[in-house]
């Protein structure tokens, strides 16, 4: 069983620069001769960069001590030294990189293909040569590498998807991820099925794409870190649309009036924004004999029109997908 690592903390350390040296030319027919002492390598780079393919921090979890490269000392013969390899980290997009120490915050990774140096390589020391003047023509200096930056950060990933599943433990927000696209979350008929979110895509006949994540289920207290309420609220945030579902047959007791109003009190105290980002209410289980009656109760209570679904026989799936695709490919949704 593979963990889903979204918070790891790790140590960097660039590569040292080489040394400058000094040496003089000794040629048969140059009499005069003079310094030709070679530069020392620059040090290589620590350097973060997104992959939109990336999922997790699992590999930097496993391998925490990251080093680059050593630039190599310079050569007679005005040789420069092999510059050291850059290290180059690969991350999820949606990565925040802090200081370990001062929780300050350093940077974040938010495309693909982005790029951050998180730990500069040290430059390489001088020849000889830099130093011959009118008065010295033979010089004896050179100077060494300077070392590399070594820092300690704690990386978070804040996962980037379109929309994100928001609901209470057994809700179906699996089941409506297996039905909407290709992902296989386990699904089951209890609670905290889903350990970890899990990203799935909505692909249409056209071939745009919508990438959705199933955060496991929230309980009350979640925003103020009750549970595992910071771990996975987290991951709502960069999600640019919600679909809130609720399981309407309240199969285990629960009230979906509650649950709505819950739900929604949660995000707003973790974060003011997620109250008015753009949602969708969804009446899960509607093919439930309590569903009908509950229904009228909460759009009654609410001032809500949910969209009756049942996640499980796949009805109203069709209707998800058009909403959606007339939310980010009609209407340009963003925020």
């Amino acid at each position: 069983m593979v963990i889903f690592k979204d918070r790891v903390k790790i140590f960097v350390k660039a590569g040292n620069g080489g040394n400058g040296i000094a040496s003089f030319r000794r040629e048969k027919f140059a009499p005069r001769g003079g310094p030709n002492g070679g530069d020392g390598g620059h040090g290589g780079s620590v350097i973060m960069r997104g992959d939109m393919n990336a999922d997790s921090l699992n590999h930097l979890f496993h391998h925490p001590h990251q080093n680059a490269g050593n630039g190599r000392h310079g050569k007679g013969s005005d040789c420069t030294g092999r510059c050291g390899e850059d290290n180059i980290l690969i991350v999820p997009c949606g990565t925040v990189i802090l200081d370990a120490d001062t929780e300050e915050f350093i940077g974040e990774i938010l495309e693909d293909g982005q790029e951050l140096i998180i730990a500069r390589g040290g430059r390489g020391g001088l020849g000889n040569p830099h130093f011959r003047s009118s008065i010295n023509q033979a010089p004896t200096k050179c100077t060494p590498g300077t070392p590399g930056e070594e820092r300690d950060y704690r990386l978070e990933l804040k996962l980037m998807t379109d929309v994100g599943l928001v609901g209470y433990p057994n809700a179906g927000k699996s089941t409506l991820l297996t039905g909407l696209s290709e992902a296989h979350p386990k699904v089951a008929s209890y609670p905290f099925t889903t350990l970890n979110p899990i990203i799935g895509t909505l692909i249409y006949e056209n071939f745009n794409q919508i990438k959705i994540a199933d955060i496991p289920g929230l309980i009350d207290g979640a925003s103020e870190g009750t549970g595992l309420g910071h771990y996975f609220l987290r991951h709502i945030e960069r999600s640019r649309f919600l679909l809130f579902v609720i399981d309407m047959a309240a199969e285990d007791g629960r009230d979906p009036v509650e649950d709505y109003r819950s739900l929604r009190r949660e995000l707003k105290a973790y974060n003011k924004e997620l109250a008015v980002r753009p949602s969708l209410v969804l009446a899960n289980k509607m093919d439930m004999p309590a569903a009908a009656e509950n229904l009228k109760i909460f759009k009654r209570k609410t001032r809500t029109k949910p969209l009756e679904i049942s996640a499980g026989l796949g009805e109203g799936l069709e209707q998800i997908k058009k909403i959606l695709y007339e939310q980010f490919f009609k209407n340009g949704l963003s925020v």
